[in-house]
């Protein structure tokens, strides 16, 4: 773990109390800390803080089963990694969770080593998937802090229009799109036009469908 960051949690759902402890019993042994549950129902009537970690979630549960349950997580947005185990697996069963985005699918009993090489992939996948997430908050406050001329700047920018081209397009002098473009630049904190693309891609911008306003600045 990095300095600096919060101990991620694994949460295994499983009905079998003693599969439970023996996993409470292996994470623990590698140092991971460990969440018990024995129904999708209990974990989420538990205080859920948003921390990283992944889900080990058993297949058949009593009330909601896992790939349902995987299901709503989708549906809500939570992008929790899930490690599926199963007793009763089968072929459209492990094919179902992986392409709903399963990191794995281990039957039981499972293997040790690859329970645990499966959460390493997890954890790992839920903190990059965090990094990413930060990085992307950190540039919308930088977009925010453009005025709606410079944006729009940007978006043609990004869009490869040269100077003239952009000046053209919204109805304004060549040396003005110089202006936004170096604010621009300075406020997204973009050492390159290339790096600049690239945060456009992270943030999702693309050309307006329709000609921007040509409201002269």
């Amino acid at each position: 773990m990095r300095p600096g960051e919060v101990e991620p949690t694994v949460v295994v759902i499983d009905d079998d109390e003693e599969i439970r402890e023996g996993l409470q019993g292996l994470l623990g042994s590698v140092g991971l800390r460990v969440e018990l549950f024995g129904s999708v129902q209990e974990f989420l009537g538990s205080a859920r803080p948003d921390r990283p970690g992944c889900l080990v979630l058993d297949v058949r549960l009593p009330g909601r089963s896992g790939l349902d349950f995987h299901d709503d997580l989708a549906m809500a947005n939570v992008h929790m990694p899930v490690i599926f185990i199963s007793g009763h697996a089968d072929v459209p069963m492990s094919v179902r969770a992986m392409k709903a985005g399963a990191v794995e699918f281990l039957t039981k009993p499972v293997r040790h080593q690859d329970l645990l090489d499966a959460i390493q992939r997890a954890l790992d996948q839920d903190r990059i998937r965090r990094e990413d997430d930060k990085a992307v908050a950190e540039l919308r406050a930088s977009l925010d802090t453009l005025t709606l001329r410079e944006r729009e700047v940007m978006v043609l920018v990004v869009a490869g229009l040269q100077n003239k081209q952009i000046a053209h397009e919204i109805g304004v002098t060549e040396a003005t799109v110089k202006v936004h473009r170096g604010q621009l630049m300075r406020k997204m904190r973009a050492r390159s036009l290339a790096e600049l693309v690239r945060m456009a891609d992270k943030l999702k911008l693309s050309h307006p469908k329709s000609k921007p306003s040509s409201t002269k600045v």
